[in-house]
């Protein structure tokens, strides 16, 4: 794994995990560490895709960048509107269920407490960093792969939370969201200041 990769991995990690408190966080990494196969992957990403699941291991990224790498823009997207209700909260994480993340697992823990409090901006701009240097390492076609796979799961919860709702249908805000997480894997220019969260961070 090239230096700049790395740097940009362990910033996404510290960002992705530093509300825990530190009991929590060594319980939460322990778990993830022991999480090496492909299937504990899935299980912790929501990931179906083998060739991205494939790619991944093979660069030697773990459980806990992968889960980062998913569920970052799941959040990016929830907060979008810039506040989450209760029973929107709750179908969101039933979304995430059917998606394959269980509800005993460290990946459900840590979206439970993302979505109590909405993180700063600096948490998806390192992740938009990551995905910038981890586009080196992929071709084309396994970026877009990637990609499929982050933006589906990221805008089925989004319906989840829409159809539970009543409303059925995603918001603008969230949509913007969804573009400016699929201008990552892209590498879009200035995409950085398009379909931001709303309110303030905690």
């Amino acid at each position: 794994m090239s230096k700049i990769l790395d740097e940009r991995r362990q910033s996404l990690e510290e960002e992705f995990f530093h509300k825990q408190s530190q009991e929590n966080l060594e319980a939460l990494r322990k778990q993830l560490a022991q999480q090496t196969t492909k299937e504990e992957l899935r299980k912790a990403s929501g990931m179906t895709d083998d060739v991205v699941l494939d790619k991944l291991l093979a660069l030697g990224i773990g459980a806990e960048t992968v889960l980062a790498l998913s569920l970052v823009p799941l959040i990016h997207v929830a907060w979008a509107d810039g506040k989450i209700q209760d029973e929107e909260r709750e179908a969101i994480l039933q979304g995430a269920q059917k998606k394959g993340i269980a509800r005993e697992s460290a990946a459900f823990a840590l979206l439970q407490a993302w979505l109590t409090q909405q993180p700063k901006p600096s948490l998806f701009e390192t992740w938009e960093s990551y995905i910038k240097a981890l586009r080196g390492k992929l071709t084309d076609k396994e970026t877009a792969q990637l990609e499929a796979q982050v933006v589906r799961f990221a805008r089925f919860v989004a319906e989840s939370s829409g159809g539970f709702l009543g409303i059925g249908k995603i918001s603008s805000a969230e949509e913007g969201a969804l573009a400016r997480i699929e201008a990552a894997f892209r590498g879009i220019a200035g995409a950085a200041g398009a379909g931001g969260q709303g309110g303030s961070a905690g």
